[in-house]
């Protein structure tokens, strides 16, 4: 803010004002450790509020949020996690990421894409996608005991609708075995 006032584009006064304690505080992005806790908090919160019973944030969800920026810190996270819990009615907390911005001048097609996203980023085919969606249902099947739907069946650890975890076993070709309780 110090540069501000240097650059004076803010009171010098006002600076000097407000700046009697001043704290640093990170954006939420550059902390992004401490957003399933501050999700939790507001689950609580929110839930009391409502007088509903707090609904789990699944690890799924947790690293949903986690890799989100952010841009409106604090008070975009609490209203992100209020408006789940009000929509989840008892049933899994469901989080729509919202699209990355684009900015109106360059099409998508177009955007340029710098070395640095290309190699941080790795790139799949479409059998590895597949072949990685089928470990990860199975791991979640696994986890949750071969059990699809409830509070802690693999659909709410993937953060997905039971549905949509049903038609994608189908789809990926995994069979229920009545001596196992996971997908193979």
């Amino acid at each position: 803010m110090k540069d501000e006032v240097l650059a004076g584009r803010f009171r010098e006064d006002l600076y000097y004002r407000l700046s009697i304690f001043p704290i640093e505080n990170p954006p939420l992005r550059a902390r992004r450790e401490d957003i399933p806790r501050l999700a939790e908090h507001f689950i609580r919160t929110a839930a009391k509020r409502l007088g509903r019973k707090p609904p789990k944030l699944t690890t799924a969800v947790a690293r949903q949020l986690s890799a989100q920026d952010w841009p409106g810190n604090i008070r975009e996270l609490q209203n992100a996690v209020e408006r789940a819990v009000i929509l989840a009615q008892g049933g899994p907390l469901v989080f729509d990421a919202p699209a990355p911005p684009v900015s109106p001048r360059i099409p998508m097609a177009a955007a340029p894409v710098n070395s640095a996203q290309r190699s941080d980023t790795p790139l799949f085919t479409r059998a590895e996608l597949k072949q990685r969606e089928r470990e990860s249902i199975a791991v979640a099947l696994a986890q949750a005991g071969g059990k699809i739907s409830g509070v802690n069946g693999a659909a709410a650890l993937l953060g997905m609708k039971r549905t949509t975890l049903a038609s994608r076993i189908k789809a990926l070709g995994l069979l229920r075995s009545k001596s196992r309780s996971v997908f193979g």
